[in-house]
């Protein structure tokens, strides 16, 4: 599955508010309950925690993909925020982090889910691609630039 089939623009936020690690997850936790029915944000904030306790999701250059599993969840959600200012996130490379994007999927579509976060990784490894992404002024404009992504 590719991040553009399952985000949507309310779930693109450009220049975010974000002082903390904890803060930004639960942002990302809070904007994806309001599209996944029967979770909610503590549910889905307990999932990316559980994930983070196992090893930083932040992969480097500045980006991090927050993800977790969830019971009885019908379809995954992607949800991609870009902050104001950079925040620790406990990076691999110890640099702070302004793009996130995170991916809450079903428990039992492990397969699926590995394959999205590649396709995510993939997307964000381009360093024009992320410059572009920093760029953008507004969360349709967000939007529409990973909608172009190949």
């Amino acid at each position: 599955m590719k991040l553009q089939d399952i985000l949507t623009p309310d779930c693109t936020i450009c220049a975010a508010p974000g002082a903390s690690k904890k803060r930004i997850l639960e942002y990302l936790s809070s904007l994806a309950a309001e599209k996944l029915e029967g979770h909610d944000t503590f549910q889905l904030l307990e999932s990316l925690v559980k994930r983070e306790k196992m090893g930083s999701t932040g992969i480097g250059s500045g980006i991090a993909i927050p993800h977790g599993r969830l019971e009885n969840a019908e379809k995954a959600i992607a949800v991609v925020i870009t902050t104001e200012q950079a925040i620790n996130f406990d990076s691999i490379d110890h640099r702070p982090v302004d793009i996130f994007i995170a991916l809450f999927a079903p428990e039992e579509e492990c397969q699926n889910h590995l394959c999205t976060l590649q396709s995510i990784a993939t997307i964000f490894r381009d360093k024009q691609f992320c410059k572009q992404v920093r760029k953008c002024e507004s969360n349709q404009a967000l939007f529409e630039l990973i909608q172009q992504a190949s």
